[in-house]
């Protein structure tokens, strides 16, 4: 059986949404909406984040820089045959860096991959900090850290920016539609 076959038997076009951003920017909570928002429209996704494929999948890999590849490479891997099976795959991760989007897209498939970049100013991700992360960061307790002892690179050209300090949820999930629906939808 194919993907379009798949495809067709759910009646969607599968694709990839893979949100980039700080801790705390709202990648999480704007990927859940929007799974919700696809449900409600008879549409079937999968998110994968931190939560779920930490404690599964990657939980023998640290935060080193080859781990956090790792991470990425077997998240980008796991996520194609999400998409090989028809679903709408919606990951959130920090995914740091442009060159570790860049693999991530070519594993799954540029013309799959929709980069929406969660730019919340960091500012505003240190304010909505509930477990404390940034704090210990700041004090040299957590090592590496993205935004604060290790960088975060803008990506150069997201399918879509939403800064969550600006939008409310409702509008962010709004603007991922948007672009989202002409994408998924079989006509």
């Amino acid at each position: 059986m194919t993907r379009k076959d798949k495809e067709e038997l759910l009646g969607q076009h599968s694709v990839m949404i893979w949100f980039t951003g700080l801790s705390g920017s709202g990648k999480s909570t704007i990927a859940i909406a929007l799974e919700r928002e696809l449900h409600k429209r008879g549409l079937l996704c999968r998110i994968l984040d931190g939560d779920n494929i930490r404690s599964g999948i990657n939980n023998n890999l640290g935060f080193s820089e080859t781990d956090r590849v790792e991470n990425i490479r077997r998240i980008a891997e796991v996520s194609k045959l999400f998409l090989d099976s028809g679903i709408i795959t919606i990951a959130a991760f920090i995914s740091p860096n442009n060159d570790i989007r860049e693999m991530a897209a070519n594993i799954i498939g540029k013309d799959d991959f929709l980069e929406v970049f969660v730019s919340t100013p960091l500012e505003e991700c240190e304010k909505r900090d509930v477990k404390g992360l940034y704090a210990k960061a700041r004090r040299g307790e957590i090592q590496n850290f993205t935004g604060i002892s290790a960088p975060f690179e803008v990506p150069e050209h997201p399918a879509l920016s939403l800064d969550t300090s600006k939008l409310s949820l409702e509008e962010s999930v709004n603007r991922l539609l948007e672009m989202v629906l002409p994408k998924i939808e079989k006509k």
